[in-house]
């Protein structure tokens, strides 16, 4: 295959997907037959809506994302993704927030960290100190 067919099914999978991961650019170029076989798992599974609308795969995908403690950029890529469908920012959290039991609190903590960078939420600040206390 050539560079140019490369090129081009990878133009193709942002055109598909909406973006596509660093991964994906290496990947493409480096063994294009290869990608085909793994994107043509994605779109079956994530892209193509059969039984399960795209909203619902999306908040699906966010939270084994989660869970697997995967990058915050891609964490954050699919939060993207899930407000452009319209999802609020609330339904999303609420979705990661479902990591704590099966998952743990630092797989939770680091997605949340993840989605309130992604939506802009400011944190509260403490207006009193409590003595002998320190920051975590």
């Amino acid at each position: 295959m050539s560079q140019d067919d490369a090129q081009n099914y990878l133009d193709e999978m942002v055109r598909a997907r909406g973006y596509v991961l660093e991964y994906h650019k290496l990947l493409v170029g480096a063994d294009l037959e290869f990608a085909k076989a793994m994107n043509a798992i994605v779109s079956a599974a994530y892209l193509q809506e059969r039984r399960l609308d795209q909203r619902t795969k999306e908040l699906c995908f966010i939270t084994s994302l989660v869970a697997l403690r995967a990058p915050k950029k891609h964490i954050q890529g699919h939060i993207h993704v899930a407000l452009e469908l319209g999802l609020t920012k609330e339904e999303i959290l609420e979705a990661i927030e479902m990591v704590v039991p099966e998952a743990g609190v630092v797989a939770f903590q680091e997605g949340f960290e993840a989605w309130a960078e992604a939506v802009g939420v400011e944190p509260l600040q403490p207006r009193v100190s409590v003595a002998g206390s320190r920051e975590q």
